[in-house]
């Protein structure tokens, strides 16, 4: 078979449409295409417009009729964290209740399903433990919820997965590896016979182990704990793999995996005068790249950058990223809707992407005057904060996420929509799993708000508007144009 390593664009969109691989063909197919190469050739061109349901797991995969009621889910079985390793081929999840499901992609059974180009997901679960507990501060009588607040991979080594978890006080390292299961395959019965003969034998044996299978298996590696007093909103990982940050409403620590008794105070906004707080943390992150710079976003809907080199403790910022609202449209919501409750840098480090109640704004590190997009994602229910403020639906923290080419975002909405954005913010795809509350797949080229708003109108009182099903939670495949979304304690993979 001859194979060509380079392929021109011509080729390459000739390649991907017109031809079909077959199962037993396709790993003789990887190695013969450079595949990185026609994904590179294909990145200018292609739409992500075709986006498909890959995988579902919950109370909705089997219950997609018209008309069809939902299952409501008790509240520990709704996922609350969804985050990808690096690699793509996991998949994990935290819920409510404390526990964490890792789902594994199975690359064969993608490889024979689809040709390469459009491979679809398909996912099993790999394994599923109990992360989190409930428990009580005695001392200040506080209730510690075991909910999962955030899920982050670390570097896999020796054959194990890593990956941190946390709740409003605690964080743990996790390990997750195969292991032997061994068995005692003859021992002595205590009257003179074994178990492995019926035959008596008057010398004492001792037990003979073999190992039968191999099973997956946790253990707790680090606990770290007692370093914040208030709820923790943020973890993330360096990228020399060895330091990670934790934040909560006042402080951002730096710890080491590997010492769990010790960390870094270098972000510390407390004032001397509780009375005197104006704003809190609700999220932080760490550059890409450069492992000195980490940014984190506040209540206020400022993005603040700090440098590690300049100081231990960052109560100087190299760069502060703040929209300014023309004071003439402030009102009592102006300050509610402003905060920020997720930011990520693109996978370059060149922007930072971070998401309010209402829009997703698009920051370049090297200007900081004014976002150079910002996105309108809810301006429809703008004149409905006053019942969302009511419900407390005002408060939802939605998460977003950046592709791994950069071109792309995603961030969910209410009605079990989510979005995904082109970095221009020009075209915006809404999708919704849930066929009883919007069609699926729905894609537009107009604008989404105005589309919403004409939904509005011509729908009759709140029943355009489902708070109930929200899309919180997003993560996009590392790797592939992927998404999985959560909505309740349904788990959602869509690819394109």
């Amino acid at each position: 078979m001859l194979c060509k390593a380079n392929y021109t664009r011509e080729e390459t969109q000739s390649l991907c449409e017109t031809s079909a691989i077959e199962p037993e063909d396709a790993q003789e197919y990887d190695k013969c295409v450079n595949v990185d190469t026609i994904k590179e050739a294909l990145s200018d061109t292609q739409e992500l417009s075709d986006w498909t349901l890959a995988y579902a797991s919950g109370d909705r995969t089997s219950n997609n009729v018209e008309g069809s009621e939902m299952h409501t889910p008790s509240g520990s079985e709704v996922i609350s964290a969804i985050e990808y390793d690096a690699s793509g081929r996991y998949l994990a999840t935290g819920t409510k209740g404390g526990r964490v499901t890792i789902f594994n992609r199975d690359e064969v059974a993608s490889c024979e399903n689809k040709r390469f180009s459009t491979r679809k997901a398909l996912y099993s679960p790999f394994m599923e433990f109990q992360s989190h507990t409930a428990e009580f501060d005695y001392l200040k009588s506080l209730e510690i919820e075991e909910k999962i607040n955030q899920i982050k991979w670390c570097r896999n080594s020796n054959n194990a997965h890593y990956l941190l978890s946390t709740n409003d006080k605690t964080i743990k390292l996790w390990k997750a590896h195969e292991k032997n299961v061994r068995e005692i395959s003859e021992y002595d019965l205590g009257n003179g016979s074994t178990s492995g003969s019926k035959n008596d034998i008057s010398s004492v044996n001792f037990p003979r182990y073999w190992n039968s299978s191999r099973v997956m298996a946790t253990k707790t590696k680090r606990i770290y704990a007692n370093a914040h007093t208030y709820h923790i909103n943020s973890i993330a990982l360096n990228s020399d793999g060895e330091t990670f940050l934790s934040a909560d409403d006042l402080r951002v620590n730096l710890w080491s995996l590997g010492i769990s008794n010790q960390s870094f105070n270098i972000v510390d906004i407390k004032p001397n005068n509780m009375e005197e707080l104006t704003e809190v943390i609700t999220a932080a992150d760490f550059h890409p790249s450069h492992c000195n710079i980490m940014m984190y976003s506040t209540s206020r809907g400022a993005v603040k950058l700090g440098d590690l080199r300049q100081a231990a403790l960052c109560d100087i910022y190299s760069k502060v990223y703040e929209d300014q609202e023309d004071p003439k449209a402030c009102n009592f919501f102006s300050e509610i809707i402003a905060s920020i409750s997720d930011i990520k840098f693109s996978p370059d480090g060149r922007y930072i992407i971070a998401r309010d109640f209402l829009t997703l704004k698009v920051w370049d590190l090297n200007m900081d005057s004014r976002p150079v997009q910002t996105i309108n994602i809810h301006e429809q229910l703008r004149p409905r904060l006053g019942d969302l403020y009511e419900s407390d639906c005002i408060f939802d923290k939605f998460e977003c996420d950046v592709s791994g080419d950069g071109k792309h975002f995603v961030t969910g909405s209410y009605n079990s929509e989510f979005h995904v954005y082109d970095h221009q913010g020009k075209r915006d795809i809404c999708i919704s799993p849930v066929p009883k509350i919007i069609q699926p797949n729905r894609r537009h080229s107009m604008p989404h708000h105005v589309l919403a708003q004409q939904m509005l109108d011509s729908s009759s009182g709140e029943g355009a508007l489902d708070v109930s099903r929200k899309v919180l939670q997003t993560s996009w495949h590392p790797l592939l144009n992927e998404v999985a979304i959560g909505i309740r304690n349904n788990l959602f993979v869509y690819s394109c």
